[in-house]
C-alpha cells in the first residue's frame, strides 16, 4: 500500500511538474490534409503498444496523472472539454493516445501529459486496460431530447455500420465505443471532423457528415447521448 502511494505521488508531481515546465512541442505528422494520408496506418510505437498486455493495477497508478482532466471514474466533464473514457476498447485508447504523441492528433494541453517525455509505451497500454476495465459512469451529458426520430434516422442511415447498434463500436477496427459519451463531446467532435480540423478523422466518416447542418449534428449526437448498452461491450 504504502509503495503504491508512493508511486503514486510521483507519478503525480512528475505530472505536475512537466504540465508547469516547457515540454516539448507536439510534433505533427501527416494526416488527413496529406494524400497519402491512412487512417489505419500505425507507426512503430503505436504497433507495439498494440501488442502489449497492459497491466489494469499499474494503469491505475500510471491514470494519476490524467484524472485532473478526466476525472477518478474516467467520466470526463459534461461541457464536452474532456471526453468519458470509462469501458472505451484498449485498441481505440491506445491510437488516439499514439496519434496525440505522433502528432496526428492536435491536443496541446493532453500532450504535456501523454508524451512519450512522461508516459513509456507499456505505462500507456497499462493506462487503456485500467480504463477500459471501468464501468461506465452512467451520468453522461444528454442533449436536449428535441429532435430524437431525425437524430435516430442519421444514425441508423450513417453511423450504425461502424458504431453498432447500441453505441458499441468496434475494437477491431478502431471504432470508439460512443455510447455514454457526452452530447456536447460528440457534437464538438463531429464538427471537427466535418470541417477537417481534427487531423486524425476517420476518411469514410468525414464524407458521411460534410453536408451534416448544426441541427443534423445536435440530432444524432443527441439520440447517441441516450443510447444504453444491453451489456458490457465486448472488448
Amino acid at each position: 500500500m504504502k509503495k503504491a502511494f508512493l508511486i503514486s505521488l510521483s507519478l503525480s508531481l512528475v505530472a505536475l511538474s512537466s504540465a508547469h515546465a516547457t515540454p516539448p512541442t507536439q510534433p505533427k505528422a501527416p494526416g488527413i490534409e496529406s494524400p497519402d494520408y491512412a487512417w489505419d496506418e500505425q507507426s512503430s510505437e503505436e504497433a507495439q503498444m498494440l501488442k502489449m498486455k497492459g497491466d489494469v493495477a499499474q494503469g491505475k497508478i500510471a491514470y494519476q496523472g490524467c484524472q485532473g482532466c478526466h476525472k477518478p471514474d474516467a467520466s470526463g466533464l459534461p461541457d464536452g472539454t474532456y471526453p468519458q473514457l470509462a469501458g472505451q476498447h484498449t485498441t481505440v485508447l491506445i491510437k488516439q493516445m499514439s496519434d496525440v504523441r505522433e502528432g496526428r492528433r492536435d491536443n496541446p494541453k493532453m500532450f504535456p501529459f501523454a508524451g512519450k517525455h512522461v508516459v513509456d509505451t507499456q505505462e500507456v497500454a497499462d493506462i487503456a486496460a485500467y480504463l477500459n476495465s471501468l464501468p461506465l459512469p452512467g451520468h453522461n451529458d444528454k442533449g436536449p431530447g428535441s429532435d430524437l426520430v431525425r437524430g435516430k434516422m442519421l444514425y441508423e442511415r450513417d453511423c450504425v455500420s461502424c458504431h453498432g447498434e447500441h453505441g458499441e463500436g468496434n475494437a477491431e477496427k478502431f471504432y470508439p465505443v460512443t455510447n455514454g459519451q457526452h452530447y456536447r463531446y460528440m457534437v464538438r467532435q463531429i464538427v471537427t471532423i466535418r470541417d477537417g480540423s481534427r487531423r486524425n478523422a476517420y476518411p469514410k466518416m468525414v464524407k458521411v457528415v460534410k453536408n451534416y447542418s448544426v441541427s443534423d449534428i445536435g440530432a444524432v449526437a443527441d439520440y447517441m447521448s441516450r443510447m444504453e448498452l444491453p451489456a458490457k461491450a465486448e472488448k
